[in-house]
């Protein structure tokens, strides 16, 4: 190889086509991680590809051969000419089935691909980066951006055997006149300049479309999912209003999408005309000086009209690209979006111990908020059961998440069993903490299954003690098919109450070293709550229990009470002492027996 240094000029025009194209890295990287892992796939759709190509080029050989045949009276167009026909139609019509369904496979593996990534990036990335944006919105990748990315696919890959086909027909054309096919191929690369510009508006409003697809799927969710509200305080003309000036950017979006691929067709039929105006005219003052045969004249016309199709789609193919381009752009920010809470290369495994759980002047503070922890220490003796309570915005339900490293801490430490939970392997720290918020969510499976997330292989005895132990055997008689019933959409056929029962069973089932509660019997009625306490208290024993209370009547048990303000604990002991300081607790106890 030449080591003499490229000119100038040469590096331009290389910048132009690789290094300043914002398609490229796109696609090299589509290419690099997705569609080269599929090689047979590839190798079937370029044979397929070049067959049909072959044959749609012998279109124009066959009739130039009738014409002659015609002109010469020659017998055997009787049976030669039609079989020719059925023959080169029949293979070719095989072919492009073939190709079809090679073509569509290959995509559809590819997007798989790329789904499955974007969902294990989003399944392990940090909570916080997956809450930044509404669940319709996240889901739109998988929808919206995935149709783009398809069919901007489906049209590069055609666009090849188009290519294939296009350079079959000029050889076909230049082979039959090539005067003719050089007047030809002047004036198409003329389209080039205005359909690479319109290119560049349509990735441009495909990126705003996806985006507006995505916000209307949100709004429409959070309309749906508060339909109790809309109706109850009136706000259904409100909603109405919302959802039309939704639509109507939804509408403007995709309408400038809409006008840009358009303009191509259009463009490339005036040129095509002219093209063959151009053809028709040479062709007539040549045959009027006595030039070329009309076999061969007609033949090459035929060339020209059956160049147009696949000319006019690598003409759209750029503006079609560009929608995928955006679609891939959408894609790839996600699945390249760094995951900060993650192991330390020297992550060690989760040491002996029965639960000490230390908060060392931790400070965390949620992005674009005021409030939270800002300096908060407490120390939990293993087996012990503690509540933190507080007023609202004390810090109380943030302190929780930070256990499990939903959140890590932006300043100090926490420490479980004296190793610093950063230190200590996620998975395994994990598998040590069952957690029951305050509003749990279920999976749309049956009430069996939603428990047995807690532990897969339970025992027959260990999943009578947690129904039990979260009173749900009140309840499940009553469901159609008992313990398999499903639970609906984030658990929405069951009531509050049920929905906590059966997290409070998944919790305890995990049989965990330290327990996380966030008012996890709030929704409970008086009874039910009394049984879940009496069954927590035994289940408590030897397990080290930290309680979030806002409801203070359900933390008199506790063995020690943290109460929290402006994040930072500001009292602490069991109930009795606290009432006897007459402090913040006392006043909070005082305010919610008046309230009762």
């Amino acid at each position: 190889m030449s080591d003499k240094p490229i000119p100038k000029n040469k590096k331009t025009i290389l910048s132009r086509l690789l290094g300043n194209n914002p398609s490229w890295p796109y696609m090299q990287r589509l290419w690099k991680e997705e569609i080269r892992l599929h090689p047979k796939r590839i190798l079937v759709i370029f044979i397929l590809t070049m067959i049909m190509a072959g044959l749609t080029a012998l279109y124009p050989l066959v009739i130039k051969r009738a014409l002659d045949m015609f002109r010469d009276n020659d017998p055997r167009i009787l049976y030669q000419v039609p079989l020719l026909v059925v023959m080169v139609t029949a293979a070719k019509a095989a072919s492009q089935y073939g190709q079809t369904l090679a073509i569509q496979g290959l995509v559809l593996v590819v997007i798989r691909g790329l789904q499955k990534k974007m969902f294990l990036h989003l399944v392990r990335s940090d909570i916080a980066k997956v809450e930044r944006e509404a669940p319709a919105q996240l889901a739109s990748r998988f929808t919206t951006d995935a149709l783009s990315i398809r069919e901007a696919m489906i049209r590069v890959v055609n666009a090849f055997g188009d290519s294939i086909t296009v350079v079959g027909l000029i050889a076909s054309m230049f082979y039959m006149d090539w005067e003719l096919s050089l007047i030809a191929a002047l004036l198409y690369p003329i389209a080039a300049v205005p359909i690479q510009k319109l290119g560049k508006k349509v990735r441009r409003a495909s990126g705003n479309m996806q985006e507006q697809v995505g916000k209307t799927a949100a709004l429409l969710n959070e309309t749906f999912a508060q339909s109790r509200t809309v109706r109850v305080y009136g706000m259904e003309e409100r909603e109405i209003e919302r959802a039309g000036k939704s639509f109507e950017q939804l509408y403007d979006a995709t309408l400038k999408i809409i006008s840009g691929r358009a303009r191509v067709d259009p463009i490339m039929e005036v040129l095509g005309g002219t093209a063959v105006a151009a053809v028709l005219g040479f062709a007539g003052w040549r045959a009027a000086m006595g030039g070329a045969t009309l076999g061969d004249f007609s033949g090459f016309v035929a060339a020209l009209l059956l160049a147009a199709r696949p000319l006019r789609a690598l003409g759209s193919l750029n503006a079609a690209m560009q929608e995928g381009i955006s679609g891939l752009d959408r894609i790839f920010k996600v699945i390249d979006d760094p995951i900060e809470i993650i192991n330390k290369p020297n992550a060690i495994s989760l040491p002996e111990g029965k639960g000490n759980l230390k908060f060392d002047d931790v400070h965390f503070i949620h992005p674009g908020r005021h409030l939270g922890l800002q300096g908060l220490d407490f120390d939990v003796e293993p087996g012990l059961t503690v509540a933190l309570v507080g007023p609202s915005g004390a810090g109380k339900s943030t302190a929780l998440t930070l256990i499990p490293r939903l959140h890590d801490v932006q300043k100090g430490r926490i420490l479980f069993d004296g190793v610093d939970l950063r230190d200590i392997k996620i998975s395994e720290l994990r598998s040590e903490i069952a957690y029951v918020p305050q509003d749990p969510l279920l999976f749309d499976i049956s009430i069996i299954d939603n428990i047995l997330i807690g532990k897969p292989n339970a025992s027959e005895e260990e999943i009578q003690e947690v129904l039990d132990g979260a009173a749900i055997n009140q309840f499940v008689h009553n469901l159609p098919n008992g313990l398999n019933t499903r639970v609906g959409h984030g658990g929405q056929l069951l009531s509050g109450g049920q929905r906590q029962r059966v997290a409070l069973a998944r919790a305890l089932l995990r049989n965990p070293r330290l327990l996380l509660l966030d008012e996890a019997t709030s929704a409970l009625d008086t009874e039910s709550e009394y049984m879940v306490q009496q069954a927590l208290a035994k289940l408590r024993k030897d397990r080290t229990t930290l309680i979030v209370a806002h409801r203070l009547s359900t933390v008199r048990s506790a063995d020690l009470i943290f109460v929290m303000c402006d994040g930072m604990v500001a009292e602490c002991g069991n109930h009795e002492a606290l009432m006897d300081q007459n402090g913040l607790y006392a006043r909070l106890v005082q305010t919610q027996d008046l309230n009762r």
